[in-house]
Parts: C-alpha cells; sequence; structure tokens
C-alpha cells in the first residue's frame, strides 16, 4: 500500500479505541509492524532486529492491531450489490440478480499432533478449509475461517447460511459456485460432464450446445474467487505458510488479511466474533421469523434445475442471434 492508504489505515485503527499510541509506541508503528508480520511472514528473530523491539512487546501490539481490524469488519466487507439488467461487463451480463462468487481454499496451519487427522487435506497437507465470497470486482463480501481441511466445501457452506450472523443470500438472487457445490436455490453451478475450465475453450473448440455455452460464460465469471484468492496469498506472505500462533488467533489473522485485502482495494482502486475468539463477520441478527427472505438450506429442486436450463438456453440462443446480426 501506498502512504497515504496506510496513514488512513492507520487513522481508521486508532478510532476503533483498540490501540492507542504509547509513550514507547506510536500507532504507526505498531500497524507498520503488523503489516511486515502480514506480508512477509519473518521469523520472530528478524522481527525483534528490523524493530528493536523485544518478542513480548511485538506479539501484543501484533494482537491488538489484529483485534482492531477485525472490529470494523462490518464497514470493510463488500456489500453484495446484484448483477443489473444494464450491465454491459461481457463476463456478467449473463447472470442477472448474481451477487458474485464463492469458493474453499485451503490455507495451511499449525495444530496440536492431536487435530492434524481433522487437518489433514486430501493433498495430505495441514490446513483449514476457508469459505470466502467475493464481488465481480474481488472484493471480499463474506469470509469463514476455521474449519478443518478435511471438511467438505458444501459442509462449510451449510454452515456459513445456517449460523447466526452467518452468510445472507436474498431470495432471487444468486453466487456462482463450482461443481463441488450443490446446484440449490442460491447457488449457480455448472453442468456436470460438460467442459467447463477456461483453457478448455479456444476458437476452435467453441461451446456447441447451450450447457457449453452456459459453462463456458460460467467458468469465466465465477474465476473471480479463484483470482481473489490469489490475490490475497500472494500479497500476504503468511498465508502462504504455517505459523506459530495458536489455531485461533491464526483464524483471526486470515479474516484480518481479508479485510485489508478490502480496505486497500477501495482506497487504492486498481489493486492487483462476538468475543476475542469469533472471526466471524459480523451480519444483520434476523429473526427467526424472517427467515423467509433468504437462502436457509442448500438443496437441489426442481425448480432451480430448471432455472439454470432455462438460463443456458436463453444465453445461447442470444449469442447466436447476436452473431447471425453481425
Amino acid at each position: 500500500m501506498n502512504r497515504q492508504t496506510f496513514v488512513r489505515l492507520c487513522s481508521r485503527l486508532e478510532a476503533t479505541g483498540i490501540i492507542c499510541s504509547t509513550k514507547n509506541m506510536l500507532v504507526d508503528e505498531q500497524v507498520a509492524m503488523t503489516v511486515h508480520i502480514l506480508a512477509h511472514h519473518q521469523k520472530q528473530r528478524t522481527i525483534n532486529n528490523n524493530f528493536e523491539r523485544s518478542g513480548e512487546t511485538i506479539s501484543r501490539h501484533f494482537r491488538r492491531v489484529i483485534n482492531s481490524i477485525i472490529s470494523i469488519q462490518g464497514e470493510l466487507l463488500k456489500k453484495p450489490e446484484p448483477v443489473p439488467d444494464s450491465c454491459t461487463d461481457e463476463r456478467w451480463k449473463w447472470f442477472k440478480g448474481c451477487l458474485g462468487a464463492l469458493d474453499g481454499t485451503h490455507i495451511k496451519v499449525l495444530v496440536p499432533k492431536e487435530d492434524k487427522p481433522r487437518y489433514r487435506t486430501r493433498k495430505s497437507e495441514i490446513a483449514t478449509n476457508v469459505l470466502g465470497v467475493c464481488s465481480k470486482d474481488m472484493e471480499f463480501i463474506y469470509v469463514l475461517p476455521g474449519w478443518e481441511g478435511s471438511t467438505a466445501d458444501g459442509r462449510v457452506l451449510r454452515d456459513a447460511i445456517t449460523r447466526r450472523n452467518g452468510l445472507i443470500v436474498p431470495r432471487g438472487s444468486y453466487y456462482l459456485v463450482d461443481a463441488g457445490y450443490t446446484n440449490g436455490e442460491g447457488f449457480l453451478a455448472p453442468f456436470r460432464g460438460q467442459r467447463y475450465h477456461l483453457n478448455d475453450w479456444s476458437e476452435r473448440h467453441r461451446p456447441t450446445s447451450a450447457e457449453e455455452f452456459f459453462n463456458m460464460k460460467h467458468s469465466s465469471a465465477r474465476n473471480v474467487i479463484e483470482r481473489a484468492f490469489g490475490l490475497l496469498k500472494n500479497r500476504w506472505g503468511i498465508l502462504r505458510s504455517p505459523s506459530f500462533y495458536p489455531i485461533k488467533q491464526q483464524n483471526r489473522i486470515i479474516m484480518a488479511c481479508c479485510l485489508l485485502h478490502n480496505f486497500i482495494k477501495q482506497e487504492m482502486g486498481g489493486y492487483q466474533m462476538d468475543d476475542e475468539d469469533d472471526v466471524l463477520p459480523e451480519g444483520e441478527d434476523h429473526a427467526q421469523d424472517e427467515h423467509e427472505e433468504f437462502v436457509s438450506s442448500v438443496e437441489p429442486s426442481d425448480e432451480w434445475t430448471n432455472f439454470r436450463k432455462n438460463l443456458a438456453i436463453n444465453m445461447f440462443n442470444t449469442c447466436r442471434a447476436q452473431r447471425n446480426n453481425r
């Protein structure tokens, strides 16, 4: 981030009241130290030498800055906006009412020996399965870290939409998801058994059916979450290898990195929990009798299957008509 963005970040975090300048360390040094740790993930000894501070002082201020970042998640998380009828973006104009895309990503963590089997992924890595939901401009709308690496993406999503202050999907809107998720109300998945990934398409291998055309456009738009994860991990080195913090603090660090990603994006434009242990995004506390307004489960249905089928046919016919009129 540039100097102006850093100054604004310090001001926002100081306003939380969680961090403040002391006679030994100003707020800007506390924030700079934290950002440095997140970006470079250097050994404690190196940080001690760079900032000429004791390990205890660094850990204390790092924890407080992380807490202050998470405390303003309600301000930093992107408010979802459905794709409007007037959209002309070639990737998104086909998906009116879409709020963005979501997926899970594995981030390596250190856990006690007895917990490793639950955190072991199919690639035998010890990691946490993080659900990320982002807008079409790569800002995070919702982040749920903490699930064990062995947990299926679908289970994490079900938890996200059923927990208090979880992921909210208004009826009539939806997110793009990959084939690992259920194609159900609020979550639009591609057709299975058809070409899908971007490298499957070229001028010589154009879609020949409505299902293939749908998958091509779906892949092009849904790729935004993959790019967001890539950008996130590329910027924050602490997400590329396990850190030596307790697992709950590691989850808070993941959340803080996602929030800083949004802050930098919001400030710089073209950027290429109820208690301390709770790192979940804040949201409106909807009463039980209001749930009819929102998607409350991830289940397949004939209605949603037909919605996808009709959308694919309309997309394919529109494309052919446009091509014939050229």
